[in-house]
């Protein structure tokens, strides 16, 4: 039983890293000797748990390549509803036009 929970925790965590927007950027030679550049900021060669645009991130000699952390909500009532992106939480809130103190129900996301 404790396999199969296992297994199914494995799986959920496939699932949300498999849905992310992904990106990949080539280093010129010599160009990332000390860390990748991304949107200005230098950060270390190695893994990025969270970059300040909320990507997680894989910095090395060849290229970054990073994943997003937050995933864009699709179905949701866009008549009386916003979406509002959340820097803290790196997530995307949805929130009632009329009342942005008042979160709107979403039913699906894209990464």
């Amino acid at each position: 039983m404790k396999s199969f929970l296992a297994f199914l925790v494995a799986m959920g965590i496939i699932v949300t890293l498999g849905d992310a927007y992904c990106f990949s950027k080539l280093n010129k030679p010599g160009e990332a000797d000390k860390g990748c550049v991304l949107n200005g900021k230098l950060y270390p060669l190695g893994e990025i748990a969270r970059t300040e645009d909320c990507f997680r991130c894989s910095c090395s000699r060849d290229a970054m390549r990073c994943c997003s952390l937050f995933h864009t909500p699709i179905g949701y009532d866009k008549e009386n509803c916003k979406v509002v992106f959340n820097k803290n939480t790196c997530d995307y809130d949805v929130v009632q036009k009329s009342d942005p103190s008042k979160e709107c129900p979403v039913y699906s996301r894209v990464g």
